[in-house]
């Protein structure tokens, strides 16, 4: 699919990676619709991109944004599920001086798993869901896994939600393949974005330390990734690492 042909949503766009990408997208000519609980960073965006508050963890806001969405644009026929958060913590630890046990709490595990995983999961069905009504084709998603699905210590919650997202990604292909629709994921290792900024400086040190070629990613290098997602026909089911070797 040519970028110029796209009617896309991307969501978690006010920074970051969505942003990059949301512009990239329009300076390809693509019609790209942003949605973001942070309002104060939408509006900087570029004035021709369309955009409006949306928690994918809340499934009215989901459809309602997809809703917008195809009416501002005239048509959907793309997505780019971007939107996630952190809340690190080791499942169980202990504390080396007083000895008190720490549990990872319910709400940090389902703060995650709403964004990065049942809003992700949302966003897709309500999607595929308008596409297929409108009988919209061919159409593409683009899942932001990440290579903490492998497994990190810390990020219990994230690992699960980027694992079945990539898992996801290949269910999806095969659910949605009869209706046109190619669904794959890029998956980051460690990014410049305002997330990665939030890092204890002394984790993030030593996880740039194990990048091989010695530097930590560029939303750029991962939108080359997802340029690719988008224009080949050819590309389904799959999630592509772009991590410059990373072994987390």
């Amino acid at each position: 699919m040519q970028l110029k042909d796209l009617k896309v949503i991307v969501t978690g766009g006010a920074q970051g990676m969505g942003a990059h990408f949301a512009t990239r997208l329009l300076e390809a000519g693509a019609q790209v619709a942003v949605g973001d609980v942070n309002e104060e960073k939408l509006a900087a965006l570029p004035a021709a991109i369309h955009r409006r508050r949306l928690d994918v963890a809340n499934e009215e806001d989901c459809a309602s944004f997809v809703q917008w969405a195809h009416e501002r644009m005239g048509g959907l026929n793309g997505l780019i599920n971007n939107a996630g958060i952190l809340r690190d913590g080791l499942l169980v630890k202990k504390d080396r001086t007083t000895g008190e046990v720490k549990k990872l709490s319910t709400a940090e595990w389902n703060a995650v798993l709403g964004v990065n995983l049942t809003g992700a999961t949302l966003m897709v069905r309500e999607v595929v869901a308008r596409m297929v009504q409108t009988d919209q084709r061919p159409g593409v998603i683009v899942n932001m896994s990440s290579i903490a699905r492998h497994g990190n210590r810390g990020q219990s919650n994230y690992v699960s939600a980027k694992a079945s997202l990539a898992a996801n990604t290949v269910t999806w292909s095969r659910e949605f393949a009869s209706f046109g629709i190619r669904v794959g994921a890029v998956a980051p290792g460690m990014i410049e974005t305002p997330m990665t900024q939030g890092m204890n400086q002394k984790a993030r040190d030593a996880l740039v330390a194990n990048i091989p070629v010695g530097r930590i990613g560029e939303p750029e290098d991962i939108w080359l990734a997802v340029k690719f997602v988008l224009e080949c026909d050819y590309f389904n089911g799959r999630t592509i690492d772009v991590d410059g070797g990373l072994n987390m």
